[in-house]
């Protein structure tokens, strides 16, 4: 069931009462300064998409175990 005419114009009166007129256009401000910047973001992220994105090639340098191996492998050298 949904509410009537008469029940949304007493919650009305009631939240003019409890807050004040200048409380609740102070409010609905907010609101709208809040759907504004949602909106700006999301136009934003859509800029950001539509940029193509870089591929970035790297050779990884030579692992640990690869060293070790290396080292492994090489005859031990004496010393004096």
């Amino acid at each position: 069931m949904a509410p009537s005419w008469f029940q949304i114009l007493i919650v009305v009166v009631l939240l003019v009462l409890l807050f004040g007129r200048g409380k609740i256009s102070e409010l609905m401000g907010d609101v709208a300064k809040g759907i504004k910047s949602f909106k700006k973001g999301m136009s934003e992220d859509e800029s950001a998409a539509a940029e193509p994105t870089k591929t970035i090639e790297h050779q990884a340098a030579e692992t640990v175990e690869a060293k070790a191996k290396s080292s492994a492998a090489e005859p031990a050298k004496k010393v004096g």
